[in-house]
């Protein structure tokens, strides 16, 4: 089955931390991914597009209960950003190697976290490729969420973070994407037909789709 969608958003630049922390706060998971596709992130000199998103959920007792989040059984200390206060950064270490990065979402005390999964570096190119030497083209510099969190040079000190206030070591500027498509999340194994991965099509930074082979059919899931 095919869950891709296109659609148009309007192209928009909010530039109220207020208003944007409370469109967060008040956002279900597919409202907060739109809200963040096409944003840029801030970090030192390097200036980041986020061209591809993934929503998460939280707990299986919250309002958008899903198996394939962090927060699914419960608050611990380390997802404990996932049900704090909406617009902050919750980083995580992924297979002992990479950093990635979610903004959190939805009101306090229930988790919610949106999964920066690519970017288009728009400043700071000699910083990324200082920090990625491997890497000749630059679409790939940070092109999967590990890979974007190399390239910014985020670590778990800036979990926790901000993203809307000016002093802030990892800022957001929130601007909605002119274009996007969706369709299911990259490598989870529950939960991994809904659709809640958004994209900029156009973009030649946005990962490629691929399903986790211990993923059920869609037929044999629930929830």
């Amino acid at each position: 089955m095919n869950y891709a969608t296109d659609g148009v958003a309007k192209s928009t630049v909010v530039e109220n931390r207020d208003v944007t922390i409370d469109r967060l706060d008040r956002a279900d998971p597919v409202d907060a991914a739109r809200i963040v596709l096409g944003s840029t992130l801030i970090v030192g000199d390097v200036r980041i597009r986020i061209v591809e998103v993934e929503a998460y959920g939280g707990e299986k007792d919250g309002p958008w209960p899903d198996p394939a989040s962090h927060s699914y059984r419960g608050r611990t200390p380390r997802n404990e950003v996932m049900f704090g206060p909406a617009g902050h950064l919750y980083v995580y270490r992924s297979y002992g190697m990479h950093f990635c990065m979610n903004v959190s979402y939805g009101p306090v005390g229930s988790a919610g976290g949106v999964l920066l999964r690519a970017g288009e570096v728009l400043d700071g190119c000699a910083t990324v490729q200082a920090r990625r030497p491997r890497v000749t083209r630059p679409a790939d510099w940070a092109r999967g969420p590990g890979n974007l969190g190399s390239a910014t040079g985020v670590t778990l000190a800036e979990n926790g973070a901000a993203l809307f206030e000016h002093d802030s070591p990892v800022r957001l500027e929130v601007a909605e994407s002119d274009g996007w498509a969706s369709g299911p999340r990259v490598g989870v194994s529950a939960a991994a037909d809904r659709p809640w991965r958004f994209w900029i099509p156009e973009s030649p930074a946005v990962s490629v789709y691929r399903r986790s082979p211990r993923a059920m059919p869609a037929d044999e899931q629930m929830g």
